[in-house]
Parts: C-alpha cells; sequence; structure tokens
C-alpha cells in the first residue's frame, strides 16, 4: 500500500493557502487532515503570525500530543513551543487560571475527577444508592454540555426525574462555589460565561489568537461551539477541520448541528472538501460510500483513492456467537500463515482489528484468542486481564513467580481480606524499607516483633505459610487435568467466591464475575497442556507445563500490556474507541439488526438515531486500508436463549457483488488443496 505523497494535492494546498476567511475543511476519513493543520499552521507563520497568535484545539490528549510533534518536525522546535495546542478542556482551565478571578475563582482552584463528583452527587442528593447518583451525573453533565445552568435546567426537566435532578444540579453548584472547584464540564461552561460577559476578557482572547484550529469540529457539543466563537469573536478567522459522516458522539452532547450554523453564523465561510483517500482500497471506499449516501448531506463529498480496486469486501454469517469468534481469528491465523496476493508483508498481530459495536461483545472474541494463544488488546473497553476478579488471582499468581513483587503482596494479602489490617501492613512497610527487603521477605526476619505485636505477626506468618505451601504445589501440579482442581481448591480456600458475593449488592454481577474466574481457570488448565487440540486436521497433546510455568506467561502478558501502544498485538475495540486509526486487516463484528444499528426491543429508532449509527458503520468500513471481513449472526443470544438474528441493513446499503463476497469454507478448502496440488505437482522431479 502506497502512502501519502510528501506534497499537497490541490484541495490540500487550497485549504492551507486559504488566510482570509472563516474555513471549513470536509476532511474525509485518512484523507490527511493532520497534514493540513500542521501545513497551515506553517504557511501562517511565514504570513507573519507570530507562533503565540496561533491556537489549534483538538479533543484528546494523545491528538494533541501528536499535532505538536507534527508540528514541530516541520516548523522547528523553537516555533513549535510558542503554539498553542490543546484540548478544549485544558485551553479552558488556561482560560480559567488566567482569569477566573472575574467568576470569584481563585487561580488555584481545584479539578474534581469522577469520583469526586460521584460522591458530591450523593451528598447533594442526600441518598446512598450509587446508581442514582450516577443517573444525576450524566444528566447534569449533558445539561452542562446544553449549556443550561441549574434554573434552565428546572424550566426545561420533562419529569419528575428531571426535575428532583435539576434541584440536584442547583446544591452542587453551590458546594463547588463553596469548595473553590469545578468539574470537567465546567472547563467549557465557566470560560464561556467569562468570555460572554466580560467584554474586557473577551477582547484580550480575541487579539491574543488572531487564527484558531479546530480538530475533528462534528465532535463539538453546543458550549464548545459557542466557546470557540467566543474565543475568535465575529470578525475572527478560523479553520474547522471535520466530517459530518464521522459524527458519531450524540449520545455525549456531540452535535452535527454545529456544522450546519457554520455557513449561517460566518457568512464569509469557505468550504473545501478532502475526498482523496490515502488509506484504502477501491472497494473498501465504495462500500463505505455507498452506505453513508443515504444520509441526508449537509456538504457534498465522495472519497476516491489510487489504490486500485483492490480485494473484495467479504461478508459472512456465522451460527452464534462462538462460530463467529471462530471465524474472526482462523480469518487472522490465514492472512498471517498465506501472506500472498493483497495479504503480502503482513505478519504481524498488530496489522489486524476486531471491531465491534458494544463492549460485552469482545468476550468471547477474547476467549478465541486466548484458546489460539494469539496476543491482543482491548481499545475502548475492558480487557478480559483488566477486570478486578482476574487482577486479584493474577496478584496471586504474580507472588507465586516473584516473592519481591510488593504491589501483588499486598492485592493478594488484602484480597479476600484476612483480618490484616492498613495498619499492620503499615508498619510492615516501614520495617521493611529500613532493612531494604521486600514485604514478603519481611515476614520472616526474627526483628519483626519490634515493630509489630504477637498477634499481627501471627497472621502474617499464616499467610506466608500459605503462599508457600500455595507454591509448592503449583510447582509440582503439572498438566490440566491436574491443574483445575488444584485452583479450584486454591480458590475455596480463599473464600473467593464468597468475597465476590459479599462486595456485589446485585448478585447477577457476583455471578458473572465468578464466571470469569472460572473461565481464567479453564484457561490456565488448557494452557497448562496435556489435552488434545487440533494442529492443521491432527489431533496432538499439547506439552504439559506446571502451573507455575504458566504463572509466568502470566507476568509476560501483564508486563506487555503495561509497555504502552506500539506492541505487537491483535486490537480489540469499540467502533467509538477505533475512530481515527486504521489498521491493514479489520474484521467488523456482530453486524446484525438490534445491534449495529443499536436498538433495545422497547424503543423507536428515530430518524436521527438511525443516521448516526449508520455513521458509525461507515466509520468501522474506513478503518480498514487492505481487507474488510463484516461478520454477522443467524442466531444471537438473548438472555439465555438463542434467538433467530438477522442482518444489520446496512450489509446491503454496502451494495456489493454477491457472487463475490460470501466466503464459503468449502470452496475456499477446494482452493487450497488445488493450490497445494500444483505447487507438488511444480516440486516433483521430471520422470
Amino acid at each position: 500500500m502506497a502512502e501519502a505523497p510528501s506534497t499537497l494535492n490541490p484541495a490540500q494546498l487550497e485549504a492551507v493557502h486559504h488566510l482570509h476567511s472563516p474555513c471549513l475543511v470536509l476532511a474525509g476519513a485518512g484523507s490527511g487532515k493532520t497534514r493540513v493543520i500542521t501545513h497551515k499552521i506553517a504557511r501562517l507563520l511565514q504570513a507573519g503570525y507570530q507562533p503565540g497568535q496561533i491556537g489549534a484545539i483538538t479533543f484528546t490528549n494523545k491528538a494533541a500530543q501528536e499535532m505538536r510533534e507534527r508540528a514541530r518536525s516541520l516548523i522547528g522546535a523553537r516555533a513549535a513551543k510558542d503554539l498553542l495546542i490543546a484540548t478544549f478542556h485544558s485551553l479552558g482551565v488556561r482560560l480559567l487560571r488566567e482569569d477566573g478571578e472575574r467568576l470569584g475563582l481563585k487561580p488555584q482552584f481545584s479539578i474534581l475527577d469522577s469520583d469526586d463528583v460521584l460522591g458530591m452527587m450523593r451528598e447533594a442528593g442526600a441518598t446512598t444508592d450509587p446508581k442514582v447518583a450516577r443517573r444525576w451525573q450524566w444528566t447534569i453533565s449533558l445539561w452542562k454540555n446544553q449549556g443550561l445552568d441549574a434554573d434552565q435546567a428546572a424550566a426545561a426537566a420533562a419529569d419528575e426525574d428531571e426535575r428532583v435532578a435539576a434541584h440536584v444540579m442547583r446544591l452542587y453548584q453551590e458546594r463547588l462555589a463553596a469548595y473553590q472547584a469545578v468539574d470537567f464540564d465546567d472547563l467549557i461552561s465557566l470560560p464561556l460565561q467569562l468570555l460572554q460577559r466580560d467584554e474586557e476578557v473577551r477582547t484580550k482572547w480575541n487579539r491574543a489568537l488572531r487564527h484558531v484550529l479546530v480538530d475533528e469540529y462534528q465532535d463539538t457539543n453546543a458550549t464548545q461551539y459557542e466557546l470557540l466563537k467566543a474565543i475568535v469573536g465575529s470578525d475572527g478567522v478560523f479553520t474547522a477541520v471535520g466530517d459530518d459522516d464521522q459524527s458519531i458522539y450524540g449520545w455525549r452532547g456531540a452535535t452535527i448541528d454545529n456544522l450546519k450554523r457554520l455557513p449561517h453564523d460566518y457568512p464569509r465561510l469557505k468550504v473545501i472538501p478532502l475526498e482523496q483517500n490515502y488509506r484504502s482500497t477501491g472497494a473498501i471506499l465504495n462500500a463505505a460510500n455507498n452506505v453513508i449516501a443515504l444520509n441526508p448531506k449537509i456538504f457534498q463529498k465522495k472519497l476516491w483513492s489510487e489504490f486500485g480496486e483492490g480485494e473484495p469486501v467479504r461478508v459472512v454469517e456465522c451460527d452464534h456467537e462462538e462460530h463467529e469468534a471462530e471465524r474472526a481469528v482462523a480469518r487472522i491465523q490465514g492472512i498471517v500463515a498465506n501472506a500472498t496476493g493483497a495479504y503480502t508483508g503482513t505478519t504481524e498481530w498488530k496489522d489486524f482489528a476486531i471491531l465491534y459495536r458494544a463492549n460485552h461483545q469482545s468476550r468471547k472474541l477474547e476467549e478465541a484468542l486466548r484458546k489460539a494463544q494469539i496476543p491482543y488488546k482491548v481499545s475502548g473497553g475492558q480487557s478480559f486481564f483488566d477486570r478486578a476478579e482476574i487482577k486479584d488471582l493474577c496478584g496471586w499468581l504474580r507472588l507465586l513467580v516473584n516473592q519481591d513483587d510488593d504491589p501483588a503482596f499486598l492485592r493478594a494479602i488484602t484480597t479476600p481480606k484476612r483480618g490484616i489490617g492498613h495498619q499492620t501492613l503499615g508498619a510492615l512497610g516501614e520495617f521493611a524499607g529500613k532493612w531494604k527487603v521486600s514485604l514478603f521477605e519481611a515476614l520472616f526476619q526474627e526483628s519483626l516483633g519490634t515493630a509489630l505485636n504477637k498477634k499481627a505477626i501471627g497472621s502474617l506468618h499464616e499467610f506466608g505459610r500459605y503462599v508457600n505451601d500455595f507454591e509448592y504445589r503449583a510447582r509440582h501440579t503439572v498438566g490440566g487435568e491436574a491443574a483445575k482442581p488444584m485452583l479450584l481448591e486454591w480458590l475455596k480456600d480463599i473464600g473467593y467466591e464468597q468475597h465476590l458475593i459479599d462486595g456485589e449488592e446485585n448478585p447477577k454481577v457476583a455471578a458473572a464475575r465468578w464466571s470469569n474466574v472460572l473461565d481464567f481457570i479453564d484457561w490456565i488448565a488448557r494452557r497448562c497442556g496435556g489435552q488434545l487440540e487440533n494442529d492443521g486436521g491432527l489431533q496432538v497433546e499439547a506439552e504439559k507445563k506446571s502451573v507455575l510455568d504458566v504463572a509466568q506467561t502470566i507476568s509476560v502478558i501483564l508486563s506487555l500490556a503495561e509497555r504502552g501502544e506500539d506492541q505487537n498485538m491483535v486490537t480489540l475495540s469499540t467502533l467509538h474507541a477505533s475512530k481515527g486509526l486504521e489498521w491493514p486487516h479489520v474484521v467488523l463484528v456482530g453486524v446484525n439488526e438490534g445491534t449495529l444499528p443499536f436498538k433495545r426491543e422497547e424503543e423507536d429508532m428515530t430518524a436521527e438515531r438511525l443516521e448516526e449509527e449508520r455513521r458509525l458503520m461507515y466509520v468501522g468500513i474506513t478503518r480498514a486500508r487492505r481487507t474488510l471481513l463484516v461478520s454477522s449472526l443467524m442466531r444471537q443470544r438473548r438472555g439465555r436463549e438463542l434467538k433467530k438474528a438477522f442482518p444489520s441493513r446496512f450489509i446491503g446499503e454496502m451494495k456489493l457483488d454477491e457472487k463475490t463476497i460470501k466466503e464459503d469454507p468449502r470452496e475456499k478448502l477446494k482452493a487450497l488443496r488445488a493450490e497445494f496440488a500444483a505447487r507438488a505437482a511444480q516440486a516433483r522431479p521430471p520422470a
């Protein structure tokens, strides 16, 4: 696959050189929008702007860092140092730190995190129910993103629940003011109030930022748009870069209306579409264009590329979720093993992504990948190894492998609770630090009696002896058949199932967490081997390992997961979290009515919701560079039952050639056999 050329194409050049009026760059998927933004920064500097007069606003810290690095490589470190490249929220912090005193805020105000906010909601609403407090938190956040204060929210309340939430909002805001604190949403709404009410501050910022560039403009909410207008002023010049076809965050307040409002609010607005795609093949772009064409258009554009037609987009129908996961894994294994044709050069796991609509869809995929021993990471959701119950058990197993692992020691000794309190552990930590030994090693030091009483030492020794006994059993338990009962006995010894039951108000949640634990035990047992496995059609016995051997591999998996984002792993991701990313090979799973587009049985699908779900499908399709496989289910699990499922309407909307899209495994097997026979004939020596 070719890369984007070093020079800009005509549409990109037009966007970069348009400086005299507001500009909307309609940047289609893979069209090089970040290059346009960084080159426009360079052009503004050439035109006489000072670095400090240019502001670039993004939505994530990661995007801001990438833009900063690319700008530095283009214009040099000195000029880049004074550029204002920030997220909307960090820009809000800067405004409030400099001028928040006009609103009664001290310069060193506190910024509350989500847990702090939840606690204050419970206090303001006088409830101990976290679910009720979370509903208030979500509702109040949406109101703030729509620019409403407590009085306006009360006036707009549609029912009694919303009236109560509006009352809680008023009490919550009073507490924030008293504590000299703000929440995440205030970092947008308070700077907006400041600029709208204070002409002196508004003039200061209008003059300070002469040109503002906004990335992912389609993701702005109502308050962010008003903040942008206030910063640039009525005569200001800005560049908004976005794509109405990728507006997928309506559920958190983003509104596509901000795109519709631009031409009305800024009559001199210049609209420049970027339609050349530097990511995907023609077949993939045709499917994407066909789907999104059914949405009403604010501005016209159609993606195209110079990469040729490429491999056809494939569609498969699977019996159920387990079958779908197996097919997805087989697809990845097949491409890695063959590395021919469109797949040439792909030998790494990181070239693959499996995308889905909702977090819960990852579970069967994770099971299939673990069974195939393919490394993976979960983006936009919770990985199997990130679940609290799995982290608890991994802490125990890490301690068996390395008894100097103090974080693992603390997790194991406190989960489940065993009557060893924080004061005891604090004294043990001070003792260990004084003598420069690990916490586990400190347990059996003769002088520990100088730091702790006999009862505490007795409890610690009991724990230490149990860990040593467990390590001995793990070292000498070999093979899956022996591993499973030993591990289940361990869970019974430490009372882990009861620990989950006691820690959850909802019995169903506790049961689901215990089910995850049992899956983890099965996974370890399989890794211990001794069971028959399928290897190319042959039944072979896997090599037997001890539980301790497998515990060591878990430590490797966890350490890889902590190294950042450049690991060689298959990516599992929600469609929402995949936006802005790309992979050579993408498998899009669960493309069924009710899932994508998402719809609860009791609700009606509005036109606006359907259009946003269609944009989500478009985002999924355009993540793929070389190949795309779309899979749907014939039967879908609803509770404990398997019910008939129907392919998503979006599959039909792709308008694929029915003769080429259906992947028939039997035909594929015939083709592989024919290819093998041909190669064998070529290799046969002449008579």
